[in-house]
């Protein structure tokens, strides 16, 4: 087990040296484009936006809840994409031939993506505050947020693993990506709510895992717990179904890649 956690733990930190040696890319991995929904976006469509359709204060601080998930949705997904890289280059190949546990390098890289992603998710509620958006739940509320968003990354980073361990090529990875990317957040409650969606599309909506986590992340920023815990006890249960079907399917692509 001691060696088990040793192995995890320098798989985790490669990541982190990888990232810390390339400036630019962990300067805008923090302050990454999900920022500039939340700036420009949100302040865009601050007049447009109908506060009656939205029952919020602002269009911004409707906004929050939907940036927040954004965040996650596209880091999750693009957390196979470094597994990929090693892939094509041969590394990984070298790497599963040593004598360490092979999980211990889809554990690290789960652990590297969610740090960052909550790293992330706290700098879009920190510039959000600096609009006038707080979570009227405060910290307790935050923490909730960081646990829904860790929960919905988790599987989502099982898919984004799966694929980079059953596509050829990073040019094949990026177009599932995109393709995987805009339907999930257009066919969500991030932008409008479903209530101001045309028919179908809020009816494709109810069935995206990503309402559900805005759907319980919003009432944590803008209403309070009465709001926000039955939403939360669901939303739990949701993401506790989706990741077990995510990990389920990453877990498959992973023993056909390594034979």
């Amino acid at each position: 087990m001691k060696e088990y956690s040793q192995e995890i733990r320098a798989l985790t930190m490669r990541w982190v040296r990888r990232l810390s040696r390339e400036k630019f890319s962990m300067l805008f991995t923090l302050v990454q484009p999900m920022l500039f929904w939340l700036i420009f976006f949100g302040n865009l469509f601050q007049r447009a936006a109908d506060m009656q359709v939205t029952q919020s204060s602002s269009y911004i601080s409707f906004l929050t809840a939907g940036v927040v998930v954004m965040t996650v949705l596209n880091n999750g997904l693009a957390g196979g994409v470094d597994l990929l890289f090693d892939k094509e280059n041969g590394f990984l190949e070298r790497l599963m031939s040593t004598p360490i546990h092979r999980t211990s390098v889809i554990l690290s890289r789960f652990i590297f993506v969610t740090t960052i992603t909550s790293l992330q998710v706290l700098v879009i509620l920190g510039v959000a505050w600096l609009f006038g958006v707080q979570p009227v739940t405060g910290l307790a509320g935050v923490a909730t947020i960081l646990l829904i968003g860790m929960m919905f990354g988790v599987g989502l980073t099982a898919i984004s693993m799966a694929m980079a361990f059953s596509v050829k090529s990073h040019g094949d990875f990026f177009s599932v990506l995109g393709f995987l990317s805009l339907p999930m957040i257009f066919l969500s409650s991030a932008l409008v709510p479903l209530a101001a969606m045309p028919g179908w599309m809020g009816f494709l909506a109810q069935f995206n895992p990503m309402t559900w986590a805005i759907d319980a992340v919003r009432p944590l920023i803008l209403q309070g717990w009465a709001e926000a815990l039955p939403h939360v006890g669901m939303v739990i249960g949701v993401m506790v179904l989706f990741d077990a079907l995510c990990l389920y399917g990453g877990a498959r692509a992973f023993r056909r890649a390594i034979g």
